[in-house]
C-alpha cells in the first residue's frame, strides 16, 4: 500500500467519516421503515457502508468518530418528510462522493469495488422504495394547485375591490375554509370511482389539509398587517415559497424536473391573479363601491 500524501490522507479520512455516518442513517431507517423488502435493502446497504468504512480504515490506520448531527438530521427528515425523500436527498449528495472517488481510484482495485457499490446504492433504492405518502401526492398537487391558484387571485381581485386587509381576510378565510372542504370531498368521490390502491378519506384528507395550509399561508398577511397591497404581496410571496417547496420534495422523491413544474404553478398563479386584478378593479369601478 503507497505512502498517502496529507492532502490524500485528509480526503481518505473525510470518505471513512461519511461512510460510518451513512452506515447508522441506514441502519436507523432498517428499524423504522415498513416493509420487510425495504427493510431487507436499508440493512444490507448499511452493512456496505460499514464494509466501505473499513476499507478507508486501511488508508488512514485509525477509527473515525460519525458525524452525529448528519444522523439527527436526516433521522428528523425522514420522520418528518418520509424515508423516501431523506434517502434520495442523501444519496443525491452521495453522486458528488462518487466523483471525489474517483480521484483516488488509483489506490487499488479494492477501492474500484467500492466505487461500484456506491453506484449500484442509488439504483437498488429507486427499484424498491414505496412509500404511502408518495402515492398521494397528486391529492397535495390538487389541493395546493387549487387553493394557491384560485384565493391569490380571488385575494388580488377582494383587495382592489373592498380596499381592506380585515375584510379581505375575513372574505378569503370563508372562502378558503369551503373551498377546502368542497375539495376534499371532491377528491373522496373522485378517488372512490378510480380502482387502484389508494384510500378515499386518506386522498381527501390530503387534499383538504394541503389546501388550508395553503389558505393559511396566503392569509396571514392580511391579519397582521395594513397596508393592503404590502398584505397581497406577501401572500404573492409565501405562495411562490410554498410552491417551491413542495416542486423541490416532489423532485428529490420522485426525481421530476423542478424548475419546469415550478415555472408552470407560478405561471397559473400570475395569470389568473393578474385577471382576478384587473377584474376586481373594473367590478369596483362599474359599481362605483367605496369601502
Amino acid at each position: 500500500m503507497s505512502q498517502l500524501s496529507e492532502t490524500e490522507l485528509r480526503h481518505v479520512a473525510g470518505f471513512q467519516k461519511n461512510e460510518i455516518t451513512e452506515h447508522h442513517i441506514y441502519k436507523n431507517l432498517a428499524k423504522k421503515v415498513d416493509g420487510v423488502k425495504n427493510r431487507r435493502v436499508f440493512a444490507q446497504i448499511s452493512e456496505d457502508e460499514l464494509r466501505h468504512y473499513h476499507v478507508w480504515k486501511k488508508y488512514t490506520g485509525r477509527e473515525v468518530e460519525p458525524d452525529r448531527f448528519k444522523i439527527w438530521l436526516y433521522s428528523m427528515i425522514a420522520l418528518l418528510f418520509g424515508f423516501t425523500f431523506a434517502v434520495k436527498l442523501m444519496e443525491g449528495k452521495e453522486q458528488n462522493a462518487q466523483q471525489e472517488y474517483e480521484r483516488v481510484a488509483n489506490m487499488g482495485v479494492e477501492i474500484d469495488g467500492l466505487i461500484k457499490d456506491e453506484e449500484e446504492h442509488e439504483q437498488a433504492l429507486i427499484a424498491v422504495l414505496d412509500e404511502e405518502r408518495l402515492q398521494y401526492t397528486g391529492s397535495i398537487v390538487l389541493g395546493l394547485n387549487d387553493a394557491l391558484v384560485e384565493l391569490t387571485g380571488a385575494l388580488a381581485g377582494l383587495t382592489f375591490a373592498l380596499q381592506n386587509t380585515r375584510l379581505v381576510a375575513l372574505t378569503a378565510v370563508i372562502t378558503g375554509f369551503a373551498a377546502a372542504l368542497s375539495m376534499a370531498s371532491s377528491e373522496y368521490l373522485s378517488t372512490k370511482t378510480e380502482a387502484g390502491v389508494k384510500s378515499p378519506v386518506k386522498a381527501s384528507i390530503y387534499t383538504g389539509v394541503a389546501y388550508i395550509i395553503a389558505v393559511a399561508v396566503l392569509i396571514v398577511p392580511y391579519l397582521v398587517l395594513n397596508d393592503i397591497y404590502l398584505s397581497l404581496a406577501l401572500a404573492f410571496a409565501g405562495a411562490f415559497v410554498v410552491i417551491a417547496l413542495f416542486n423541490f420534495y416532489v423532485s428529490v422523491a420522485q426525481g421530476v424536473p423542478f424548475r419546469s413544474r415550478f415555472l408552470e404553478m407560478a405561471g397559473l398563479i400570475v395569470a389568473v391573479s393578474g385577471i382576478s386584478f384587473l377584474a376586481g378593479l373594473g367590478i369596483r369601478y362599474f359599481f362605483g363601491v367605496e369601502v
